[in-house]
């Protein structure tokens, strides 16, 4: 939402600052400018990126509407379902949590979260690693290091999309250029018309490289950052998972993994000692029980 506002409030400032020096406004409405500049920009990213590559930008660029998920609650919400994953493995074996990770949609656990059942990528992340654990024979190193190689490989997945709205920034002063040019061949070809004509083309062709600028450094540039951000904020929320289930790996107690996570949470969005403490006091409500009662 803020990158919708930021966005309107450049458009806002270039704008009053270009009427109150007595600019004309229609002038800016180059239709023919707009539709070349954009419609190259978009050209370029046809031809340099696959389609799972395309389809992860608008993906991407929707994230960047709704803002950040991994905010306070998502951060307290994840360490309780951990600490209720990790009491029952403690409390019945790692037998017992089995079912919970075979078929999380199943799971009474994993139902209070439905967050986490939503992003298949996460949900698969701690399956996954944790039937490690049931399966055993498996040391917390090699475990390490394979929640280490599936956040980098999920990484470079995730920054993808953002590297190619970047290269899009990127070419869109020169596609403003090739616009400018292609205006001025037009101006020429116009010459001994009249000076009210050849001003007027003259006026389009620079407003191309006006768009090109504008689009690259108030647009598209700023949407290319704010996606970079969010790729990063869910890596440190994989990297807040993987220490949590290490620590639990190597024998910690469930609520001291849950602090050891906890810590490892960014500062913006990082919740309090007490606020975690008072979740993870909290019964699991089962939800068939839930379902029953109603």
């Amino acid at each position: 939402m803020f990158s919708i506002i930021g966005i309107l409030l450049v458009f806002a400032c270039v704008i009053t600052g270009y009427l109150m020096e007595k600019g004309k406004l229609g002038v800016l409405v180059q239709p023919s400018e707009l539709v070349t500049i954009g419609g190259a920009a978009i050209g370029t990213v046809l031809a340099a990126n696959p389609m799972y590559v395309l389809k992860k930008m608008i993906a991407g660029l929707m994230g960047v509407i709704k803002g950040s998920p991994y905010t306070n609650q998502r951060y307290v919400e994840t360490l309780k379902m951990m600490f209720d994953l990790f009491a029952k493995s403690r409390k019945e074996g790692a037998i017992a949590i089995e079912g919970d990770v075979e078929e999380p949609d199943k799971s009474p656990i994993f139902s209070n979260y439905p967050a986490f059942l939503a992003d298949h990528h996460v949900r698969d992340f701690v399956c996954d690693t944790m039937r490690m654990v049931i399966t055993g024979g498996v040391t917390a190193f090699d475990t390490d290091q394979m929640m280490e190689l599936d956040m980098e490989i999920h990484h470079h997945s995730t920054n993808m999309p953002g590297q190619a709205l970047t290269s899009m920034a990127d070419a869109l002063p020169g596609l403003g250029i090739v616009a400018a040019v292609l205006g001025v061949v037009v101006t020429m070809g116009s010459l001994g018309g009249p000076p009210e004509e050849i001003g007027h083309k003259v006026a389009a062709a620079l407003v191309g490289t006006f768009l090109g600028i504008l689009l690259c450094y108030g647009v598209v540039g700023p949407l290319a950052a704010n996606m970079s951000k969010l790729v990063d904020e869910e890596h440190s929320y994989y990297s807040v998972l993987r220490v949590v289930m290490l620590a639990f790996i190597k024998g910690v107690s469930p609520i001291m993994a849950v602090e050891l996570g906890r810590r490892a949470i960014p500062g913006h969005c990082r919740p309090t000692f007490a606020e975690v403490e008072k979740k993870c006091r909290e019964k699991v409500a089962d939800p068939a029980t839930v379902t029953s009662a109603a």
